[in-house]
Formats: C-alpha cells, structure tokens, sequence
C-alpha cells in the first residue's frame, strides 16, 4: 500500500470518528437541553418547577413550563395553574384535563398545549388502595388519614409524595382560577379574588393529591379555605378532581367525603 492510499484511508477513518464523536455530543448535549429546559426539582417522589409565591414577588404569572415537555411520559399525574391565572391544570395517567373559565361557563381541553406558572407532578404506575373509614369525612380528616396510612405503607412522610382517591364524595368545593387582576401586580387579595368557585354533589371523581409538609408557596398553598387560618393546622396537601361524569376538572377548596371511596398510594417495590 503507498503513502497517499494511507493518507487517504487515515483520514476516512479520522473523519468517521469525528463523526461519531460528533454525534455523542450532541446527544448529551440534548440530553443536557431538556434538564436545563425544565430546570425542575425532584424531591421524594415528586418533581416540581416554579413557585406559587413567585408570582407576589414579580407581579406576574408567567410560564415556567410548557407541558408539552411531559409529553409521551407514563403514569403521569401533574397539576398547576395556567400561565395568566387563565385556568387549572390536571393530568389524570397522562391525560390531560384542562379547565379555563369562558363567560359564565367553562371548557375542557385535553391538549398538552399550555404553560404553567408552577406544576408538581409524578410518575408512578403502581398504587396500594386502602379503604377510607367512614369517620373519615373532611379535608383534615383526609390530610391526617393521608399521612398516617402513608407512614404505614413505609412511605418517607418528611418527604413530598402524591396520592389518588377515587369514589362519589358528598361534596367538593372547587375552583378554577380566572384572571381578575384589571392589569395590576398581582396580590395575594387579586389571586384569591381571581377564582371562579364551583360545586359538585354526588359525582363521581378520580383526585389527584400531593402532600407536603415543607412546601408551602411551592406547590402548596399557605392557607386552604377549608382550614380556618385560626386553627393553627397547617395546609399539607393540594387536590385536584377530575369527573367521570362531567368535565368538572380543577383545584378543590374543600371536600365531604362519601362512602366507600379509596385512597391510592405509591407501592413501593
């Protein structure tokens, strides 16, 4: 073989392995691009971006995260508000229920296309159901039922972890928020007065739940209406209801449980 076949074939194989090593660049750098990109928190069992409290700090709520970058994942359970205070965000195992209020009525979307100024969100396929007692009626009585049968079942209750409850509960309180700011800086008096409250008697629900107890303004709220703010109970979970009857989907203030209704918590393998 002469020097310039040597030559030649020394730089086919030196351009091939340039190539390749092009290629695992740019993999782990895309790989790289989409953590950067959702620049979220895993903690527990849950992952979170952004912050309820952000939005008192700069006024505004703007989008932290498109859920399209969550798109095509399994068992996910994922919930927040829009970008705007223009409606409610629910993912029931990867289904999306989107609720946005429209004149005196509300619409239901099941697209991956809107932004969330926070989301907290899970994804788990395996889930242990345990009876709810009937002396189980409130939503502190849920929270603290939550948390004991979560210790049981050897989940870290010091950590944030998600919850499903399923039945017909008596009554749910809930809201969609709407945005009533008039242009101003948002507040905490313009976020709460920017909800439209609804209410559902005897329907059939799937809820979605995270509990916490170290995350208020993160993904929790410092106050829930069902917690008198003179109790000195802290908030410790965030719900959300998706109908099976309706398209009623959206954040619960407040809940009467019913009979028979079970609670689903992560199985740990």
């Amino acid at each position: 073989m002469d020097n310039m076949t040597k030559a030649v074939i020394s730089r086919i194989k030196n351009g091939l392995a340039l190539k390749k090593l092009l290629l695992i660049v740019l993999c782990v750098a895309g790989a790289a691009g989409i953590a950067v990109a959702l620049n979220s928190t895993k903690e527990g069992l849950v992952e979170y971006i952004g912050a309820q409290k952000d939005i008192f700090t700069s006024g505004k709520a703007l989008s932290v995260v498109t859920l399209e970058d969550l798109a095509g994942r399994k068992g996910l359970y994922a919930m927040g508000p829009i970008e705007g205070l223009d409606g409610e965000i629910t993912i029931f195992d990867s289904k999306p229920y989107i609720t946005k209020v429209r004149g005196s009525d509300y619409i239901l979307d099941t697209t991956y296309k809107h932004g969330a100024f926070f989301l907290v969100w899970t994804e788990q396929s395996n889930w242990k159901d345990v009876p709810v007692p009937a002396a189980v009626k409130g939503y502190l009585d849920l929270q603290k039922f939550v948390r004991t049968e979560a210790a049981a079942a050897g989940l870290d209750v010091t950590k944030p972890f998600p919850f499903l409850l399923a039945g017909t509960p008596v009554e749910i309180k809930w809201h969609i928020n709407v945005d009533r700011t008039g242009g101003k800086p948002i507040t905490n008096e313009l976020f709460v007065k920017s909800k439209e409250p609804f209410v559902a008697r005897n329907e059939p629900v799937d809820i979605i739940g995270f509990y916490s107890e170290h995350h208020s303004g993160i993904f929790l709220s410092q106050y829930a209406p069902a917690i008198r703010k003179d109790s000195g109970m802290q908030n410790a979970i965030h719900i959300h209801l998706v109908s099976r009857t309706s398209k009623a989907a959206g954040h619960i203030d407040d809940i009467t449980l019913g009979e028979k209704m079970v609670l689903r918590l992560p199985k740990l393998k």
